[in-house]
């Protein structure tokens, strides 16, 4: 399968304008100290995107994409918290409108994210009943639905990254991207293997929502049957064609990490890098500092920061402020 063009990737960058912002990459000194081995670590803040994610991008993307009379009709979402707001984002910008469905477990700041950017909410029981909670609304009202992770044109958007990545590190070994359904890590690779072929490009999944892992064992997309982590931003209950496609093709390897290493990598990040981020964000740090720490010493390594839609008192439950490592 042949993902987007970087021609194409450039263009879509250029027609989103300031809609998107080009997030910053950093020298991150704590994580060198904290790795060793004269690694060199590098971290793209995406983070600090327009709705707080990546996911902006893909959303915009989509929306850009269609028709007159589908951005009229209004889109539809599916999502923990993220790819709503950035749903709701997208078309509040092109002048459409959202109803978007979450789970009853979301976390009430990002349900009052999205109603911010005038979205309405609709919450249903699981991830797979709020699927088929979407597939009504599509049916009954028309609206578009908006793929959280799956597709060309979430592919496009997320290419985006990869692109802004390869202008503003000079040279890297090493690209370690978290992987929920695959939609950030399949844009991202299939951009940056375009412009930079030998960069080694690492996918990062919990323990407890592996379908990336699943789907390359078996060589076809796999579900589960259920999340268990609390990166819940990664937890697709099912892996689809086009982004397993372009994983497979251009995504090196993959690597888990569990919980504990993810409450650990941000409580490391609050305390070296002063930032409060969410399970899912800290996936790349979890695994520089867990199962890759050995094998990449001495290498350039560029980790992807992906969001920080979290409370307080949900980021104070969750992370490990105490140094006890």
């Amino acid at each position: 399968m042949k993902g987007p063009d970087i021609r194409e990737i450039r263009a879509l960058r250029d027609t989103l304008g300031d809609e998107v912002l080009t997030t910053p990459v950093v020298r991150c000194a704590a994580l060198e100290a904290a790795v060793g081995g004269n690694t060199a670590v590098q971290a793209k803040l995406e983070f600090l995107q327009r709705t707080g994610t990546f996911k902006a991008r893909g959303a915009l993307a989509t929306l850009h994409g269609l028709t007159i009379a589908q951005r009229a009709a209004g889109v539809t979402a599916v999502s923990a918290g993220n790819h709503a707001i950035a749903t709701a984002y997208a078309a509040q910008s092109t002048g459409s409108s959202a109803r978007v469905v979450m789970t009853r477990t979301a976390n009430p700041s990002r349900i009052a994210a999205c109603q911010s950017f005038g979205a309405e909410v609709v919450l249903a029981d699981d991830v797979h009943d709020a699927f088929r909670v979407a597939q009504r609304i599509q049916d009954d009202e028309g609206r578009y639905l908006v793929h959280p992770f799956d597709g060309p044109a979430v592919a496009l958007g997320t290419g985006t990254v990869g692109l802004e990545i390869t202008a503003q590190c000079d040279a890297f070994d090493t690209l370690i991207v978290p992987v929920g359904g695959g939609g950030l890590i399949a844009g991202i690779a299939n951009a940056v293997k375009q412009v930079m072929p030998g960069v080694e490009i690492i996918g990062v999944e919990p323990e407890g929502a592996d379908t990336m892992h699943r789907s390359r064992v078996a060589g076809t997309p796999q579900a589960i049957d259920q999340v268990r982590t609390i990166a819940d931003s990664l937890g697709a209950p099912f892996a689809m064609p086009y982004s397993f496609a372009l994983c497979e093709q251009h995504v090196d390897r993959l690597v888990m990490v569990d919980d504990l290493q993810l409450r650990r990598a941000m409580g490391f990040l609050f305390r070296g890098m002063k930032i409060a981020v969410e399970p899912a964000c800290a996936a790349s740090t979890a695994a520089l500092l867990g199962p890759l720490r050995e094998e990449l010493a001495g290498r350039r390594v560029v980790l992807v920061m992906c969001g920080s839609n979290i409370d307080w008192a949900t980021f104070e439950k969750q992370a490990i402020l105490d140094d006890d490592r």
